[in-house]
């Protein structure tokens, strides 16, 4: 599998929302944590207000998980690391790690 291959955890955030600024920290764990099977993307919807749109974003924080360009799940409100990993592990089951090049 490809860097690019990976599924990708898109967090839609603002730096008007409490609990999104909340969560930053969990989502850079999580990052750090899954880096060889998962990318983690944040998308500032007051900056980016056409990716929300298109996405459908009607509530920030939102998390919406990516597989082969697809929207595969989404959690919406302040998420647990429990319920992300929750979403997650069934993907992320199925991808296998980036070997790194030498």
């Amino acid at each position: 599998m490809t860097p690019d291959e990976r599924p990708l955890l898109v967090f839609f955030t603002s730096h008007r929302s409490g609990p999104a600024r909340r969560m930053e920290s969990l989502l850079a764990h999580i990052a750090r944590k899954e880096r060889d099977r998962l990318r983690v993307s944040k998308v500032d919807v007051d900056d980016r207000p056409e990716v929300a749109e298109r996405f459908r974003v009607s509530q920030v924080p939102s998390l919406a998980l990516i597989v082969e360009r697809r929207v595969v799940s989404r959690l919406e409100g302040r998420a647990t690391a429990p319920r992300i990993e929750s979403m997650l592990e069934p993907h992320l089951a199925e991808a296998e790690p980036v070997e790194a090049v030498a």
